[in-house]
Order: C-alpha cells, then sequence, then structure tokens
C-alpha cells in the first residue's frame, strides 16, 4: 500500500508539471532539466534520503506558481512593464501558497518559495541573504539559471555552454552560492548532454 501511495504522489506531481508545461510549450522539458541537474548537484554534495528527495520534487515544481501568472504575460516576446514583472515576481510565492496546502508538501513548498533568492540578497521574494536561504533552493536557482541561460527562448537564442559557464563564474558569490558553483565540477558535461538531447526533442516536436 505504501508502494502505490507513493507511486500515485508522484503521478500527481506529473500532472502538475503537465498543467504547467500546457500554457507555454517553450518550457516544456524544463522542470524535468532542472530536477535532474538539481538531483545530480544535491547528491554530488552529499544529501540524502528525504531531504534529496525533496529537493528534487522542489525542483520538478519550482514554477508551479505560474499557473497564476496570466498567459499574456507569461508568453510575452516584447519587454516586460513593470507591473507585468511583479506579476511574475510573485511565482515562487504562488507556488508555495499552492503546495503549501498539503502537510506532505510543506518542506517543498518552502524550498519553491525561496528559488529566486540571491548570494548577496539582490534575489526575491524576501531578499534573503547566503546561507539563510534554504540549500535546497540555493541547489534549485544555479541549475534553474544553468537550463535557462542555456535553452532557447521566443525573444532570445540560448547562450553557448562556454558562455553559460563563463557567467556563473561571474556571479559566483554575488546570485550562487560559491560551494555550489564550485561544486559542479565534472556535471557540466553530462548537463550539457542532457539539454542538447532534450531541448532538440522539443524543437522536433514543434517543428522548428
Amino acid at each position: 500500500m505504501k508502494c502505490i501511495a507513493k507511486e500515485i504522489y508522484h503521478d500527481v506531481i506529473e500532472c502538475l508539471v503537465g498543467a504547467l508545461e500546457a500554457k507555454d510549450l517553450y518550457v516544456s522539458g524544463h522542470s524535468n532539466r532542472v530536477a535532474d541537474m538539481s538531483y545530480d548537484l544535491a547528491r554530488k554534495i552529499g544529501i540524502q534520503g528525504k531531504e534529496l528527495e525533496d529537493i528534487h520534487i522542489a525542483a520538478h515544481l519550482h514554477d508551479i506558481g505560474k499557473i497564476g501568472v496570466p498567459d499574456h504575460i507569461l508568453n510575452k516576446t516584447e519587454k516586460l512593464t513593470m507591473d507585468e514583472w511583479l506579476c511574475i515576481k510573485k511565482h515562487p510565492e504562488m507556488g508555495y501558497n499552492i503546495l503549501n496546502r498539503s502537510d506532505s508538501l510543506k518542506d517543498i513548498a518552502n524550498i519553491v518559495l525561496y528559488h529566486h533568492e540571491r548570494w548577496d540578497g539582490k534575489g526575491y521574494c524576501k531578499g534573503l541573504t547566503g546561507e539563510h536561504i534554504p540549500l535546497g533552493s540555493r541547489v534549485i536557482a544555479i541549475c534553474d539559471a544553468i537550463d535557462a541561460m542555456t535553452s532557447s527562448r521566443s525573444y532570445r537564442s540560448a547562450f553557448s555552454w562556454e558562455k553559460c559557464k563563463q557567467e556563473v563564474e561571474i556571479n559566483k558569490g554575488l546570485q550562487f552560492d560559491p560551494y555550489l558553483v564550485e561544486e559542479i565540477g565534472n556535471l557540466w558535461d553530462s548537463w550539457e548532454r542532457l539539454s542538447k538531447r532534450t531541448n532538440k526533442n522539443l524543437m522536433d516536436h514543434l517543428n522548428i
């Protein structure tokens, strides 16, 4: 019975991710890539058990709050207005409110809430700094940024992986936890292969 409940639990999570991706085909695969990358990095720094699973699930659901963002803002190709940007910035809190309804998802909700915080305190939505940001949120933040930079969007082309590495290094200790940047190491190569494979599958699906 316990195995069946866990299987249903993961199926529900997949459905939530699918609901978000149905709003925007260009983010299709993003949640799965960020989840895989976050799992790799968290495991590499020694996280195990429930904490590792929570980070993995939170990474799958990190953008679930975008369900509450109007489609015309989410899919806009021009520069966002200040009000539109403020709406986008509410998605971590929206995600937290969605997930926090379940007692079993409260730890995951907390990781999602802080995934856009920055090491230097200039992130959102609470402006936390350094190790005050939950470790899971710091892991997801760097993986989310890497996947965003290396994926094409309707308003810009993807960064090369070399350019992405440079940007991450420049922002070590500013946007990103410097320890996590150092720990990526040889994960860069496997992440690049993952990104190229899944982005190619998406482009084939969209006939681009």
